[in-house]
């Protein structure tokens, strides 16, 4: 399961124009469901997710959780996660589930948010969705849970707990070496 966490002061989500989720500070959890995926995976990664100190204490540090902050959720399908793109220019999505499991484990997922106090609202599976949002920070996480082992380099899984890692370290080098290296 690979979850992209984005701290929010507000985020909505709509579908032909109506707003079908939304939520007021807190955060906006992108959930691409993984082809070795279960219920405990849900578990696992929703108690990570509530429990991110990626919220500010009275000092300006972040050590405060979702559930500390009694902040929302806004939680939003998005196998696009699972995109491999090591071979030509269009995206493989052969890791991502399986449509009718992974609309259950989404749906687990959010229940799991709703379970641990996490006022929790979602987008609709399947739809083809307007996703807004005000960024606060910008703060911007992975959380992501290897499938049995493997770990998040391939290496063999060390404990289980979900490893999370900042969007952007998973591309080495500055901004500039980037751009240059790519052309």
């Amino acid at each position: 399961m690979r979850v992209a966490i984005q701290r929010v002061t507000r985020a909505k989500v709509t579908v032909d124009g109506e707003t079908i989720g939304e939520v007021g500070p807190g955060m906006l959890l992108l959930v691409g469901v993984g082809r070795e995926d279960s219920e405990e995976t849900c578990r696992r990664m929703a108690s990570k997710a509530a429990r991110l100190r990626i919220f500010d204490d009275e000092a300006g540090k972040m050590n405060r959780s979702l559930l500390d902050t009694h902040g929302q959720a806004l939680v939003v399908s998005q196998f696009t996660l699972y995109a491999d793109t090591s071979r030509g220019l269009r995206p493989s999505f052969t890791n991502a589930g399986e449509p009718t499991r992974a609309k259950e484990l989404y749906e687990r997922f959010a229940s799991e948010l709703s379970h641990l106090g996490v006022p929790t609202r979602t987008g609709r599976f399947g739809a083809h969705m307007s996703v807004e949002l005000v960024n606060d920070g910008p703060v911007t996480l992975m959380l992501e849970e290897p499938s049995q082992g493997q770990g998040s380099r391939g290496q063999g899984l060390q404990d289980s707990s979900p490893s999370t890692r900042p969007l952007e370290s998973s591309n080495p080098g500055t901004l500039s070496e980037r751009s240059a290296a790519s052309g």
